[in-house]
């Protein structure tokens, strides 16, 4: 529950706790304070049990926790009935920018990743094509479909 309370803040609250309600009352408080947190569990037990209950045996499978949008898209994501570990495992981005930015800059790319990367393209255009070498002088020729 109070998972991102660290140390320092923890003393923080103990320190205001101390000041503000006074050494005598500090423990009722705290009582107070822990039994007001356990009803407050039991109630949102209860609530939940009655939700599934209420649902019926097809979401007995059913946890609130997965209505917290990252855990839905976790467990869709380990489920993998579209193929997406393959697509995913399949796809180095790294690679395939490093390719793009060599054919831009006019670089060899390695030889072991455009073997790769031909087979991979599937007959679209060859990025990492060697370009003709240009005078120091002269300019590059002007691509109107490129800009």
């Amino acid at each position: 529950m109070f998972n991102d309370i660290g140390p320092l803040e923890l003393v923080t609250i103990i320190v205001l706790a101390v000041l503000v309600f006074g050494p005598e009352k500090l423990p009722k408080m705290i009582q107070d304070v822990t039994r007001t947190i356990r009803k407050i569990r039991d109630f949102s037990e209860s609530a939940k049990a009655d939700i599934r209950e209420e649902l019926g045996p097809e979401f007995k499978d059913f946890e609130f926790e997965d209505l917290n949008p990252k855990t839905f898209i976790r467990k869709q994501l380990d489920n993998d009935e579209l193929g997406l570990k393959e697509i995913r495992n399949g796809f180095d981005l790294k690679k395939e920018m490093a390719e793009v930015t060599d054919a831009v800059h006019g670089r060899d790319p390695d030889p072991a990743s455009s073997s790769s990367a031909a087979g991979s393209t599937g007959g679209s255009v060859d990025l990492t094509k060697k370009r003709e070498k240009l005078a120091p002088d002269e300019r590059p020729p002007f691509d109107a479909d490129a800009t």
